[in-house]
């Protein structure tokens, strides 16, 4: 007999063999599909429409009534989207936290602090004006 066919088939009957002894549990989990993943994906096919159909209405592509129409539509669409994702999280659980706007008098005394130098600002700005450092966004609000 030819040697290669002797490997060959003993490279055949090690494969069969080793397929046969892989177990259920040692294959790896797949990952965990989010319930929103399709819901993300149309908001976001959404709002690039959105942004296409204004570019094209600014290049006066479309008359007014087509515009607002489409417009229109696409927004009714992203609404019912929003309320699925509504939807879902109350039924998952996922409850939205809702936190109260400042008011105007808090908002304004609200001053930013640089982590580097610990100097003060009323905005937030990405670098420090004193030191140009970063301001992270972790540096938070002291009021």
């Amino acid at each position: 007999m030819d040697p290669s066919l002797i490997l060959g088939a003993l490279l055949g009957a090690g494969m069969i063999g080793f397929l046969l002894l892989i177990r259920y549990k040692d294959l790896p989990q797949p990952k965990p599909v989010s319930p929103f993943r399709h819901l993300d994906e149309r908001k976001a096919s959404i709002y690039e429409n959105l942004r296409d159909l204004q570019f094209e209405y600014r290049l006066d592509k479309m008359s007014d009534e087509d515009y607002r129409a489409t417009k229109l539509e696409l927004q009714k669409e992203l609404a019912h989207v929003l309320e699925e994702t509504d939807r879902v999280k109350e039924r998952l659980g996922l409850a939205t936290v809702v936190k109260p706007a400042p008011s105007k008098a808090a908002a304004a005394s609200a001053k930013y602090t640089c982590p580097g130098c610990g100097a003060t600002f009323d905005k937030a700005l990405k670098f420090c004006g004193e030191c140009g450092k970063p301001m992270s966004a972790r540096s938070g609000v002291s009021q």
